[in-house]
C-alpha cells in the first residue's frame, strides 16, 4: 500500500518550475511544449524539428481591443525537411493551438539548422582475451541464433572489458 507522502516534490518539478520561467521569458514557451513537442509534430517531423521561441505581439492601445494577440512559432528544421514542414503548416499551427488550449500561434517561421545531435558512438570494445574470453564463451555456448549469439557476444565483451573481469 502506498502512502501520500506530503513535502515531497519530484525532480521535475523542481526542475521545471526553475526552468519554465527562464524560457518563458527568453523564449516564450514552456518545458511542457518541450516535452511534448514529438506528439505534437507527429512522427513525420519529430526527429528533424525543434520549437525555438515564440515571438508575441506588442501590446498596445493602439489596436481594436488592445488585447492578446497570438505570437509567431520559430521552429528550427534539418535541410530539405523544411520544405515539407512549410507544406504542413496550417495542420501544424491548429495542433499547437490545440496543445495550448486557445490561439496562441497565428503563423510559423522556419530555420533551417541541425537539430538532432548525434551521439558520439564509443569506440569499438577490445576484444577479450585468456580467462574473460573463455568465461564469455562458456556464457553463449548454446545459443542457436547467430544474431542473438553475435549480440550477446558483444554485449559481453563490452561489460567485461569495462570491469576488468
Amino acid at each position: 500500500m502506498s502512502y501520500p507522502r506530503y513535502g515531497v516534490k519530484q525532480i521535475s518539478e523542481v526542475a521545471n518550475g526553475l526552468i519554465d520561467p527562464v524560457l518563458a521569458r527568453r523564449a516564450g514557451i514552456n518545458t511542457s511544449l518541450l516535452g511534448s513537442w514529438d506528439e505534437i509534430v507527429g512522427e513525420d517531423f519529430a526527429d528533424c524539428t525543434r520549437p525555438e521561441k515564440i515571438a508575441w505581439a506588442k501590446r498596445g492601445g493602439n489596436g481594436e481591443d488592445g488585447g492578446y494577440q497570438p505570437g509567431v512559432l520559430t521552429i528550427a528544421c534539418e535541410g530539405a525537411r523544411a520544405l515539407f514542414l512549410s507544406h504542413a503548416q496550417g495542420e501544424l499551427i491548429q495542433r499547437i493551438n490545440g496543445f495550448f488550449g486557445f490561439p496562441a500561434v497565428h503563423q510559423i517561421r522556419i530555420v533551417q539548422k541541425p537539430v538532432s545531435q548525434l551521439a558520439k558512438r564509443s569506440r569499438k570494445p577490445v576484444p577479450l582475451k585468456g580467462e574473460a574470453a573463455r568465461k564469455l564463451e562458456t556464457m553463449i555456448t548454446g545459443i542457436e541464433g547467430d544474431k542473438l549469439r553475435l549480440a550477446l557476444e558483444r554485449l559481453g565483451t563490452a561489460v567485461m572489458g569495462k570491469s576488468g573481469r
